[in-house]
């Protein structure tokens, strides 16, 4: 049996350690020999050691095997299972229209997601917010909505990769999370169980990211394609600005509505169109992900189905079945029955100008103060609360005119929050250079040329 301390020992004094240690250790965090005290102490010594690619891919697909690994073979799914994963932001409700998207081409899309982490929002919260919507459905009814939808947005559920569970509550408390061989182990230990054939990766850069820095999402992106293209997982990476909220909203009810809108409101003459950011982004990893898994020939050819299930109703289609299937609203198209909060309020702009910066953390934490997130685990959401009405970068407002709209639980509430955004938000007398949602992509490295 090898010991946890001389495990620990070898990565501390900086040796690459090997695959059956890597098995040892998360064995341990799942039948509990390892204390929290040795996890810790190995996640510290990673975090200052690294890992090599070698330890990381070990160490990911340990994590993958610790729990149950999903396979489809025997499901008889009609096209390619495939899956979108973003490592977090604000007003990032991308994965709602892309996997109705996704469905709609032909692709099925079991998306494995997850939850509010500091400012950041959680799928499952949005989701939550429409009544009834199950995020841990027994496998027949997740069987069955994938087969009347083609897509179903569910959680990991307790046997997929329980290492990872574990380790991330112990890092969470131990200054460990910001490693980049821990955070590609957390992402695609769930994802590899997921029984994929295409991962598209949205990674985000700027204020409002855990990554502020171009360089650390770059390499962060590098690793997570070729350590999932190194345990079999074709992937492809998106690098995405997060220097403002993404769309109009910020706040679980208000970004299921306007994900509603987006699927319904995509063509020509609609009231309303799409944000413009959130639109092109949620096309962009759809075209990566449907050529990805085969189903297009180009990503150009992908883009265009994509726009095409939009523009004919498919895609909203596909995401109103996948509601239904999982005890959501009926007609979810028609009338999503979304909470409402009692306190709906404009916030004014202090002075006249141009929007020159957005501190999005600032904003995401705002939302969390209100109570659409979480202050500690396990406490509950509020998914009336946040905001409408978001202004992009370059927006020219006069004097009163309003920055956004705070939803809040109480008058008191949405003072506090509106205090918090005007400080958020800079106006200055120019606007600052548009910059593209886009700002990178990471494909799996080429292979080495042989002699």
């Amino acid at each position: 049996m090898m010991r946890a301390a001389e495990i620990i020992r070898a990565k501390r004094d900086g040796r690459a350690i090997t695959e059956a240690e890597i098995q040892a250790f998360v064995r341990g965090l799942v039948d509990g020999s390892w204390s929290e005290g040795q996890a810790a102490a190995l996640a510290m010594a990673i975090v200052w050691r690294g890992m090599t690619r070698a330890e990381c891919v070990a160490l990911t697909q340990a994590m993958t095997h610790s729990g149950q690994v999903l396979d489809w073979r025997d499901a008889r799914l009609p096209g390619p299972v495939l899956d979108k994963h973003s490592t977090g932001g604000v007003g990032d409700k991308v994965s709602l229209p892309l996997a109705a998207i996704v469905a709609a081409c032909g692709g099925v899309v079991p998306m494995i997601s997850g939850r509010g982490l500091g400012h950041t929002g959680g799928t499952l919260d949005k989701l939550e917010a429409l009544p009834g919507y199950t995020v841990n459905p027994p496998r027949t009814q997740l069987l069955a909505a994938l087969g009347a939808a083609g897509c179903a947005i569910v959680g990991a559920g307790a046997d997929l990769a329980p290492a990872d569970k574990r380790l991330y509550a112990i890092r969470d408390v131990t200054a460990t999370v910001e490693s980049v061989p821990l955070i590609t182990a957390s992402i695609l230990g769930k994802k590899l169980a997921a029984g994929l054939q295409g991962l598209v990766l949205d990674v985000k850069v700027g204020n409002g990211a855990f990554l502020s820095g171009l360089d650390e999402a770059q390499a962060l992106a590098r690793n997570l394609v070729d350590v999932a293209c190194g345990a079999g997982l074709p992937t492809q990476a998106l690098i995405t600005d997060m220097n403002q909220p993404l769309g109009r909203t910020a706040g679980n009810a208000l970004e299921v509505a306007e994900s509603i809108a987006l699927l319904t409101g995509a063509r020509a003459g609609a009231p309303e169109p799409p944000e413009p950011r959130l639109l092109e982004l949620t096309l962009a990893l759809a075209a990566q992900l449907l050529h990805l898994g085969g189903l297009d020939a180009s990503v150009a050819a992908a883009r265009a189905r994509a726009e095409a299930a939009l523009a004919s109703g498919a895609a909203a289609e596909r995401f109103a079945r996948m509601v239904a299937a999982l005890g959501g609203p009926a007609d979810v198209l028609a009338d999503a029955r979304l909470p409402v909060a009692p306190v709906v309020r404009p916030v004014p702009a202090l002075r006249a100008g141009h929007i020159a910066r957005i501190d999005t953390r600032a904003l995401g934490l705002a939302v969390v103060a209100l109570g659409g997130g979480r202050a500690r685990p396990g406490d509950a959401v509020d998914p009336r609360v946040g905001f409408s009405g978001l202004r992009p970068l370059g927006s020219a407002l006069a004097a009163g005119e309003p920055l956004l709209t705070v939803h809040a639980a109480s008058a008191a509430d949405a003072e506090a929050a509106a205090r918090a955004v005007q400080a958020a938000i800079t106006l200055a007398e120019a606007a600052p250079p548009p910059t593209p949602v886009v700002v990178g992509r990471v494909e799996a490295a080429a292979p080495p040329a042989s002699a």
